[in-house]
């Protein structure tokens, strides 16, 4: 029978396991870490077997259990980043998030209520903290701030800001009869974001993004058409 210990010295093997640990705690990406670990894990164990004449059970046991604990860890991080964890009802709006990984988008839109406004509908006043947070995926917002009216594109956020700072609405905003949006309730997200650091810096980077595309709408709200500020904003999700 074929083994590596005939040909391969026991101290070369645990030497071997050391530097594979020892260069997978210096890389900072989680899978390749992991997979490195692994593989440390699998030396040592071999190491534990071949070292005496009776294997070291009691170490091989503890080194199988730390290396299932692994595999799994792994098997989450290649989810959280693979398409199919994106819900399949909702595929089709997932390029309108590009860069929010396909777990942290699952987590996130899991929360939410997709619908069409029958009529038509105030999501914000002004002055008023909201007790929701919108998405909006299609048809124009309607804001008016301060006495001054104006429009922007879909593909925001509404509600934003006051979601982020505690305050109330900054405007009042108002969708046409016929807009999809998506609909969160601020106390279960804010809940949920005290509880999952990731989920909340999911949510801060995309909130974060937003203000930035909005900033950049603002410079001229009255000019142009909806409808391209509508493709810029997708383009620059991109």
């Amino acid at each position: 029978m074929f083994m590596v210990s005939d040909y391969v010295a026991p101290e070369a093997v645990i030497l071997s396991a050391g530097a594979v640990f020892t260069i997978g705690y210096l890389i900072t990406n989680q899978i390749v870490l992991r997979l490195m670990i692994l593989l440390g894990t699998c030396l040592y164990t071999y190491y534990y077997f071949t070292a005496a004449d009776t294997p070291l059970w009691e170490a091989i046991y503890t080194s199988m259990v730390m290396g299932t604990a692994n595999l799994i860890g792994l098997g989450s991080l290649l989810w959280h980043r693979s398409n199919l964890a994106v819900p399949a009802a909702h595929r089709d709006i997932y390029p309108l998030f590009e860069g929010l990984p396909p777990g942290d988008f699952r987590d996130l839109i899991k929360r939410a209520r997709r619908h069409v406004l029958d009529e038509r509908t105030q999501v914000t006043t002004e002055g008023v903290q909201p007790d929701k947070l919108y998405y909006v995926i299609s048809g124009p917002i309607h804001i008016t701030k301060r006495g001054e009216r104006f429009t922007m594109p879909p593909n925001l956020f509404v509600g934003e800001v006051a979601y982020a700072t505690h305050q109330t609405s900054a405007a009042t905003t108002r969708l046409d009869a016929g807009s999809e949006v998506l609909e969160w309730d601020v106390a279960e997200l804010r809940k949920r974001a005290q509880k999952n650091s990731r989920f909340a810096l999911a949510i801060e980077a995309m909130i974060t993004k937003d203000l930035a595309l909005k900033v950049a709408f603002a410079v001229a709200p009255h000019s142009g058409d909806w409808n391209e500020d509508a493709a810029n904003a997708r383009s620059a999700r991109a």
